[in-house]
């Protein structure tokens, strides 16, 4: 069981890209959506999250056994934040597009790694969810930066 965690965690080894590995995976992420971009309505969203985000908590609570604690490796939780920054992407004007999804990549980046309050508070969580629940809170601020965003093109 704990081997399928780290695969999964790790999502199939983007865990282990060189360099900054939560960067990779959501970019992974951002490349995995693109192509999905027409079907990404708020309920197949909803439907997503409710799939990948106990899994993520589990495989990552578990993975942390083997890799250790949050370890940079257990990149599943970019993912589910994605995820919920993708809700904002259908707020944006040309929703859609590449710059649409570069935006989507871009602010979750930012909030994942500048951990504003609360998001830094709660990696003190427990487990998985320690490890999955601040990238879906970066994720609630992304979203919420593409709605700004949407509300001051569309003002433009």
């Amino acid at each position: 069981m704990r081997r399928l965690a780290v695969i999964v965690a790790t999502v199939l080894g983007v865990g282990y890209l060189p360099g900054l590995p939560a960067t990779w995976a959501s970019f992974v992420t951002a490349l995995a959506l693109f192509p999905l971009r027409a079907s990404l309505t708020p309920p197949v969203l909803a439907l997503a999250l409710l799939v990948v985000t106990p899994v993520a908590i589990l495989v990552s609570g578990e993975a942390e056994k083997s890799l250790g604690h949050d370890a940079r490796p257990i990149v599943i939780d970019e993912v589910a934040g994605m995820l919920v920054g993708a809700l904002g992407l259908r707020h944006l004007a040309g929703t859609g597009g590449v710059a649409e999804f570069v935006l989507l990549f871009g602010f979750f980046r930012v909030f994942d790694i500048a951990k504003p309050w609360p998001v830094r508070q709660i990696q003190a969580l427990p487990g998985g969810f320690g490890v999955v629940v601040d990238d879906l809170l970066a994720g609630v601020y992304t979203a919420a930066a593409l709605w700004i965003v949407s509300g001051l093109l569309t003002r433009l």
